[in-house]
């Protein structure tokens, strides 16, 4: 196992990468029990409000944020500063993309339907940097041998095509797949040569007169949602805890 860090981990520089995803995870999960216990009443936590201003835990995200990066970028990869301003960068990123769907919506989301984007964020974060860490690299281009990288077209066609597949993947309103795509080139194909989402701009532009194709689109993702959304739904709970439910119109909460 130590030989196996030291050669997949410390030896190509990935320590400080494997520190911020580590402590990006750690904050994350921290902060999503204090912001529950604060929901719940329980524990000491409670809301920053100075002057009775609500200061969202973004806000000392992006001050480590900003700090962890320039330091990072200033130590470069190797040594114990790296792995400290790594480690501060992680938090940072963690805070703030807690409350992404703040950010996204500009607006206090946190506890409802909109704020599950920050979960499903997080997640696709901390999976991307796994991949990143386990070897994969942008747009599938890895561990090219000399011939390879001699071969400088091969690895530009290579690029360009898989590049064609995330953005196809993320025209037909697969975005998960596409993203995940720009790491493992098989990922992005499959978005690209299946039907598209109904409301995705691909289906809107090819399929307004193939009425066939539209139908199934229909379909299929009706049953993809049916099938996924309570595994989903159950799983970001646990993550993040339940959204707060909005009570129909008429009918007391």
């Amino acid at each position: 196992m130590g030989h196996w860090f030291d050669q997949n981990i410390v030896e190509p520089g990935k320590l400080p990468l494997l520190l911020a995803l580590a402590a990006f995870v750690l904050t994350f999960a921290i902060t999503r029990l204090i912001t529950r216990m604060i929901r719940a009443g329980k524990g000491p936590f409670r809301n920053i409000t100075p002057g009775g201003m609500h200061i969202h835990h973004v806000v000392p995200g992006v001050v480590l944020s900003v700090v962890g990066g320039f330091g990072a970028v200033a130590s470069g990869r190797q040594g114990v500063a790296a792995g400290i301003w790594a480690v501060v960068f992680g938090m940072g990123a963690g805070l703030v993309l807690d409350e992404f769907a703040l950010i996204l919506h500009l607006d206090d989301v946190y506890w409802t339907e909109e704020g599950r984007r920050s979960v499903e964020v997080v997640v696709l974060t901390a999976a991307l940097v796994l991949l990143v860490l386990g070897g994969f690299s942008p747009l599938g281009v890895n561990e090219l041998s000399s011939d390879e990288q001699q071969d400088r077209l091969g690895v530009i066609l290579t690029l360009i095509v898989n590049f064609c597949f995330v953005l196809i993947a993320l025209f037909k309103g697969k975005a998960r797949l596409a993203v995940v795509g720009t790491l493992v080139p098989f990922v992005a194909l499959i978005g690209a040569v299946r039907l598209a989402r109904p409301t995705s701009m691909w289906a809107r532009r090819f399929y307004r007169n193939r009425h066939r194709a539209r139908a199934r689109s229909v379909l299929r993702a009706y049953h993809h949602d049916v099938r996924w959304v309570g595994p989903r739904r159950r799983f970001e709970d646990l993550i993040g805890g339940a959204p707060d439910r909005v009570p129909l119109p008429g009918r007391k909460s």
